[in-house]
């Protein structure tokens, strides 16, 4: 099972806020939309990327970032300038001086910024909502991850460029599928670095001892898997896939599994409407008592009172 695709076939931006940003330095950019993910690429110049922890990090022409919320960050073109411009989902784009001037839109659709000419070119497209975007996938990133402009996604994001200026019928639909399949080749070449700290689902080969196990339980979590059933069907014994199963992945299968399970019922309560009681059963326990009790000692919280948390969420 390849279990990328399967984090990210449901992810389908809806009314995605994407927009290009023309500036002149220094500038400063506040994104607070609550955006559970946002694309930044440099069209020209080059900017820094300033999560709310941690160092900044650089993009250049070409270079594509996918940065996690949703938490506020800031894209400037020095870590030191102060943010000059706060940009929630509300006001995402800033009208050009001219515009202000003249109480116009701006010159080309989707154009924003001070200037309508600058030094720096800024491409941003942000998921709205709930848009299947999985806690597997977001626990699978860093707060930042950037792929440079030679490794692959150049024509994409040409192609994308020249799309957002246009206002032609569906051209909201055209962006929106242009967006994810720009977040669908940006995080797989950034997943096959070798220097990266890609999740064990993605590092693991699937011909491997282990690999075969983890296809078994992302295949089919709700199946009452156990060490023995597990070492079974790989063809080894229990002892040797327990220990190499937690040496590979850094915890045993059962802990793994159980693990597995809670995320794909986090999943499960954010992006459908399903009772708490069927997503029980569907990720392998007896009922919404069982369930309960494990979403609240692996996160903290039950289920109906996490699902209550999200935006647009109601409890079951």
């Amino acid at each position: 099972m390849d279990t990328l695709t399967d984090l990210l076939e449901g992810v389908q931006a809806r009314a995605a806020l994407i927009h290009r940003s023309i500036m002149t330095s220094p500038w400063s950019l506040r994104f607070a939309s609550g955006a559970p993910l946002t694309l930044l690429a440099m069209l020209e110049g080059q900017a820094w990327i300033i999560p709310p922890d941690g160092e900044a990090v650089a993009i250049g022409p070409g270079d594509v970032a996918v940065v996690r919320g949703p938490a506020s960050y800031t894209v400037a073109d020095d870590p030191a300038t102060s943010p000059q411009h706060v940009i929630t989902s509300a006001s995402y784009c800033a009208a050009t001086a001219r515009a202000i001037e003249d109480r116009e839109p701006a010159m080309d659709p989707r154009s924003c910024g001070i200037a309508e000419s600058g030094s720096a070119v800024l491409l941003s497209g942000a998921y709205q909502g709930r848009a299947g975007i999985s806690d597997r996938l977001l626990n699978a990133l860093p707060d930042v991850v950037v792929v440079t402009d030679d490794e692959g996604c150049s024509p994409l994001l040409t192609l994308v460029a020249a799309e957002v200026v246009r206002n032609r019928p569906g051209q909201q639909a055209v962006l929106d599928r242009l967006l994810d399949l720009l977040l669908v080749t940006t995080l797989r070449a950034w997943f096959d670095r070798a220097q990266t700290h890609a999740p064990v689902w993605y590092r693991v080969k699937d011909d491997s001892i282990v690999g075969t196990a983890l296809r078994l339980i992302h295949g089919n979590p709700a199946h009452p898997w156990t060490v023995e059933n597990l070492a079974a069907k790989v063809g080894v014994s229990r002892a040797a896939l327990a220990r190499r199963f937690t040496v590979e992945v850094g915890e045993p299968p059962i802990t793994y599994l159980a693990n597995w399970r809670i995320a794909l019922a986090a999943d499960l309560l954010r992006n459908t409407e399903a009772t708490v009681g069927s997503i029980a059963h569907k990720v392998g326990y007896s009922g919404t008592f069982a369930l309960s009790v494990a979403f609240k000692r692996r996160l903290g919280t039950a289920p109906s009172r996490y699902r209550a948390t999200l935006p647009g969420q109601r409890s079951s």
